[in-house]
């Protein structure tokens, strides 16, 4: 095992030759961006990473993703607990004002002498946008988001646009964001909440939806494949008793008309899709503890999914703790997922799951983040992404999350996304 020290030097070293060599660093807000080549494959931590046999549920099956070794706590907060506790508020950029934590025009330090705070300068204001929420975390644990996590309410529903750390007590942030309502701009409600009030409803939006947000990063593809994947789950075969006939398209286009919602988060809490989505996802959620139990003794901190015999996604964390409390919405995107129409595959073996898992993520490499809190990075390599959220915090320096996503189609990737207002 690497010595922590060390690494964090030679980090360090590179950083600082870097900038000595004058490489560009792209700096807004205090997130840094930058692009090259990749280093080479993933790094695998602590002895690496091992598949089981899969879970199996309709078309979908779910391979266990084991680490060996001893895992990190669990010091985060998720958005769900945050938001649900009060700890964390979410609202439109225009209404900043009301997040903004009050300060003193003096400043006390060690010595006991009252000084002014330099470079005091009031917030800036600004209207609400399409692609920026504001975020504030009030409690007293750093708070993890995941891409593709949904909060509902405001003048439309959003989905995170990326992975990231918020630190405690963290003064209000620009927090990027894509829509899943195309069609509103009134205010619902001046804070957002999560995606449901009981924790088997929560949902994320399927891995077709991500993949838009995190790579293409076009709000135009976003909406696209929101209401394809809509479209599809409505077209999806409605679960029935035996001897009860299944609705016809006539049925679908009804269904579709009476949802009166252009929201991800609404249609998929529907009747017309939930039911399906539920059916999808049984026979892992019905014994959702006994599963949990078992990927706990088995030191479980993730899974390959693969859709229809085809392989399409992985999530892995860096605990199993982590991963039981993202269990239910991760589950319930990936059955949405397998709603989608498309061509059958030969079921994937253990290996196949472990191939996909562990090709190299070389290529290139773009990376961001907020200095000693965390860093992001996207690498790219012939028909896989992988994006990689690692924290900086005080006792951390780890991978929190790690997404792997199979490319299909073409990716239509642009260089800086409109701003939608």
């Amino acid at each position: 095992m690497s010595n922590p020290i060390t690494l964090r030097f030679f980090r360090f070293t590179l950083l600082a030759a870097a900038l000595i060599a004058g490489f560009a660093l792209h700096q807004t807000n205090g997130v840094r961006a930058a692009a090259g080549p990749a280093a080479g494959p993933m790094e695998q931590p602590r002895g690496g990473y091992r598949i089981l046999a899969p879970i199996e549920s309709g078309s979908l099956l779910l391979f266990p993703v084991v680490q060996s070794g001893k895992m990190p706590g669990s010091p985060f907060l998720t958005l769900d607990e945050g938001i649900k506790s009060g700890q964390v508020e979410v609202t439109e950029a225009g209404r900043l004002r009301g997040l903004v934590r009050p300060r003193s025009a003096q400043g006390r330090i060690d010595d006991g002498v009252a000084r002014s705070i330099p470079n005091s300068q009031p917030p800036q204001y600004r209207g609400d946008q399409v692609n920026t929420l504001v975020l504030v975390n009030n409690s007293d644990k750093p708070l993890l988001l995941l891409a593709g996590e949904i909060v509902t309410g405001g003048k439309q529903d959003r989905v995170i646009a990326k992975d990231r750390i918020v630190p405690a007590g963290n003064d209000p942030i620009d927090l990027g964001v894509f829509c899943i309502e195309p069609g509103r701009w009134t205010e619902d409600t001046a804070t957002f909440l999560g995606s449901a009030k009981a924790p088997a409803q929560s949902i994320m939006v399927q891995p077709t939806v991500r993949a838009k947000a995190m790579v293409e990063k076009d709000q135009q593809e976003v909406w696209n494949s929101v209401h394809g994947s809509i479209a599809a789950a409505l077209a999806a075969p409605t679960p029935a008793p035996p001897g009860i006939a299944v609705a016809g398209q006539q049925s679908v286009i009804r269904d579709l008309n009476s949802l009166g919602t252009t929201s991800y988060a609404r249609a998929m809490q529907s009747t017309a899709v939930s039911e399906k989505v539920d059916d999808a996802a049984a026979p892992v959620m019905k014994s959702r503890e006994q599963v949990l139990e078992k990927l706990r003794e088995e030191h479980a901190v993730g899974v390959v999914v693969a859709v229809r015999g085809e392989i399409v996604w992985a999530d892995v964390f860096s605990s199993t703790d982590l991963l039981a409390r993202y269990w239910t919405k991760l589950v319930r995107s990936y059955a949405a997922e397998s709603l989608l129409g498309g061509e059958t595959h030969a079921t994937p073996t253990v290996a196949d799951a472990q191939r996909f898992l562990d090709a190299p993520s070389g290529g290139t490499e773009t990376s961001i983040g907020d200095l000693g809190v965390y860093r992001y990075r996207e690498l790219r390599s012939g028909g896989t992404e992988t994006f990689v959220l690692e924290s900086l915090l005080p006792g951390t320096d780890y991978d929190v999350h790690i997404s792997k996503l199979k490319l299909r189609g073409d990716v239509r990737r642009i260089g800086s996304p409109p701003v939608y207002r």
